[in-house]
């Protein structure tokens, strides 16, 4: 493609007017002469009648590296040391690590600044925590890049051969004034915002898990040391590739942002055609791409679209991050009660997802809306939608209708107190004071809902997930932290679930007793459980302590090095394996879906011995407090068993008969998966829950369903993500395919 076909970006245009040039920046070899500790202390001079300026800034070095820029350098320290120095003094002088970083950000993208209506709400400060990285070859803490702890901004733009200087948040300058000022032309700004956006919503997730959040690691088999494959860092390109998408990259570990010219005809507010739209200033957009990174950490195989409902769960879950968290924004979140007289049922921001980016690509409204007309309750519509967006706004929908049903409850007697008893508002604006607290009983309630939306996750199954299970999961997790649900949240979600025709496969009821997980019917015996409890007491490296499991526990906190974690992890999960292949296998069958027994079957992976090989996929603990300050802390253990699909089900049946002999280089079709998540309470030293997958790896019903699912899905969608005759996933980009331009103007 010619650099004609598209216009020049303003990024682009700003770093040539800017002298930044289109080349890497080590190959500028120039330096600007230093200005002395003494210079820098001589004012500027004053002409008679003029006013007194700030001294003009000192220009930057050109950068070495990618991601290297030259700080403002400090006064020169005086020569002569004090003669002696009391070491508690010194410690007394400097002052305490910040808790947060304030920095500025879009509240929800550019376009807001143009409106007349919500001019002055465009942009927010978040705070998010202060982290710093140390750089061994300067001798010093710096956050370039950004680079943290958690996130590495790496600012390429392929399609103009451009690195963008990467921004400095330890500046001064930029620590004085909260950072850039929001704008649409500053690269810098660009990578100032992804950075405070991923960094708030990993902060939610840590908030409502009780430990650090993780990424999906690299495949084992890909690397030639096994601690290759921790990801310390999400890598995050704000300018990745000229076009209407952004998704998140599993195989790159990485999220990647597209800017595209808006459509032509588009005269929408705050928008003119051939406009430049960037997707990394949509707050929405970065939420959302990094929560599906959240998530792919947390469950790996929810890529693997083996129903309906995996990959519409993905897109519904990032929609829901991303929109609860309007209603953190004060401001905005005060300026929409006031205009909508405290009725949140009523179109507004608050329920828009990507409103800049769906009227840019000639949609005329946001990309999507929680409180969406045509999405009114009704269960004909879920079996309608097959489209992984299209189905996931249903579910969006359901939670957000279980929002408005709590937060109408909760305001109910602030209406009644400001209406002496008739509950109607007088026309005109509603009193100020009115305003502040409803917006706080909205801001509450969204925050409880975006924290039950994620603590379910640990209360899924490992594979093969529906919207079913995920109601299950809600209720169940909530449940077991807010026993006494005085507020009603559970019979708010229960009753949209139901409206919508969400409801779990096999069950009769729909009380809270029927949808909670339920407890092994059997518990499994003491002489199998020990072996269990001591594998978790010594997967930390710390057996000899007084306090295995305290120790344990205490490791999986927010304070804690995330490689450690992960290092634990992976010697719990090795240890777990050998402890699972002890267990009796009547019970595994029974109460996990598991088998343990040797199996005649050829398309199940089998051992030497016949027996199915058993993948203990994941273990973390859960570490929660209940509203009451209660705690609970529970071991979260993912076990998998696999086998080879064939969409030819003749095949399936003359290779599992012994008809015709499975050749070594046959891996099938398609994997189907199965297994189970065990919840296991640290404290009572028992399986609380067993969530099991649908049937055992042995389940033909199970395994037929995923095949018809495959033959419904199309060709396209087969191709893209669903897997070849290796087995393995053809693309480990399914969110490119997703939320490319075909997907973006449904």
């Amino acid at each position: 493609m010619g650099s004609g076909d598209h216009p020049e970006p303003a990024t682009v245009r700003l770093a040539n007017r800017a002298n930044l040039g289109s080349h890497h920046p080590r190959h500028a070899t120039t330096r600007p002469q230093r200005r002395t500790a003494k210079e820098d202390a001589i004012p500027a001079k004053r002409s008679p009648g003029s006013r007194t300026t700030r001294p003009r800034a000192r220009p930057r070095e050109p950068a070495s590296s990618l991601l290297d820029v030259d700080e403002r350098r400090a006064p020169t320290a005086p020569t002569t040391a004090p003669a002696a120095e009391d070491p508690s003094a010194a410690a007394l002088a400097r002052p305490p690590v910040p808790p947060h970083r304030r920095l500025r950000a879009f509240a929800f993208d550019p376009s807001l600044a143009a409106e007349l209506d919500t001019s002055g709400l465009e942009s927010v400060t978040l705070e998010v925590p202060w982290e710093e990285s140390f750089d061994p070859a300067a001798g010093r803490h710096v956050l370039r890049g950004p680079v943290g702890r958690y996130l590495e901004v790496i600012d390429h733009d392929p399609a103009s051969r451009t690195f963008y200087p990467p921004v400095e948040l330890n500046d001064p300058y930029l620590l004085a004034r909260d950072g850039h000022d929001p704008s649409e032309s500053n690269p810098q700004f660009h990578q100032q915002m992804v950075y405070a956006v991923a960094m708030t919503t990993i902060r939610h997730f840590e908030n409502a898990l009780g430990r650090v959040a993780m990424w999906s690691d690299r495949p084992f088999h890909e690397v030639d040391d096994p601690e290759d494959a921790f990801v310390e860092r999400l890598r995050i390109h704000p300018h990745a590739l000229r076009g209407a998408n952004a998704y998140y990259s599993p195989e790159r570990k990485a999220l990647l942002f597209g800017y595209f010219p808006a459509a032509e005809g588009v005269y929408d507010r705050g928008l003119a055609p051939g406009a430049t739209i960037f997707t990394c200033l949509s707050y929405d957009v970065v939420a959302h791409e990094t929560a599906h990174a959240l998530l792919d950490g947390m469950h790996s195989r929810f890529i693997e679209p083996t129903n309906p409902d995996v990959l519409a769960l993905h897109e519904a879950f990032a929609d829901l991050v991303a929109i609860f968290q309007h209603f953190t924004h004060p401001e905005v979140l005060g300026h929409t009660i006031a205009r909508t007289r405290g009725d949140l049922g009523q179109q507004s921001l608050l329920a828009e997802l990507a409103r800049q980016m769906g009227r840019a690509t000639g949609r005329r409204a946001a990309l999507r809306n929680a409180l969406d007309p045509d999405l009114h309750p009704h269960p004909s519509k879920l079996e309608q939608a097959t489209e992984p967006h299209d189905r996931g706004a249903i579910l969006v929908a359901a939670v957000f209708d279980a929002f408005l049903q709590i937060y109408r409850v909760r305001v109910a007697d602030l209406l009644r107190i400001a209406t002496q008893g008739t509950g109607v508002l007088p026309e005109g604006a509603i009193h100020p004071d009115l305003v502040a607290r409803m917006a706080g009983e909205a801001a509450t309630t969204a925050r409880h809902i975006l924290h039950m939306c994620i603590r379910a996750l640990d209360y899924c199954p490992p594979v093969s997930v529906d919207f079913g299970d995920y109601l299950r999961a809600l209720i169940t997790a909530d449940l077991t932290l807010v026993p006494y649900d005085r507020r009603n949240y559970r019979a708010a979600i229960i009753d949209a679930f139901r409206a919508r025709g969400i409801l779990p496969h096999g069950l009769r009821g729909l009380g809270e007793d029927s949808l909670r997980w339920q407890e092994p019917a059997n518990e499994l015996p003491a002489a199998a459980l020990a072996p269990l409890f001591e594998a978790v007491e010594h997967a930390h490296g710390a057996g000899d302590v007084a306090s295995p499991l305290r120790d344990l526990v205490e490791l999986w906190t927010l304070d804690h090095d995330r490689r450690e974690i992960w290092r634990a992890a992976r010697r719990l999960r090795g240890r777990l394996q050998r402890v699972i292949g002890g267990w009796p296998a009547d019970w595994a069958r029974q109460e996990l879906h598991l088998l343990l027994d040797p199996v005649d079957l050829p398309s199940v992976f089998r051992d030497e011995s016949g027996r199915p090989t058993t993948e203990v996929h994941s273990a973390r603990v859960a570490r929660r407090r209940g509203p009451r300050d209660e705690e609970v802390v529970e071991l979260v253990v993912e076990i998998t068993q696999r086998r080879r699909g064939w969409d030819d089900p003749d095949r399936q049946t003359a290779i599992d008969g012994g008809a015709v002999p499975l050749a070594e280089d046959d891996h099938g079709d398609f994997r189907f998966r199965s297994g189970c998540t065990l919840l296991i309470d640290l404290g009572s030293r028992r399986v609380r829950y067993a969530i099991r997958a649908r049937g055992p790896i042995t389940d033909n019903r199970a395994l037929s369903a995923q095949r018809r699912f495959r033959a419904e899905a199309g060709p396209g969608l087969r191709m893209t993500y669903l897997g070849d005759r290796s087995g393995r996933l053809r693309e480990l980009e399914p969110f490119a395919f997703l939320h490319g331009p075909a997907a973006t103007v449904r």
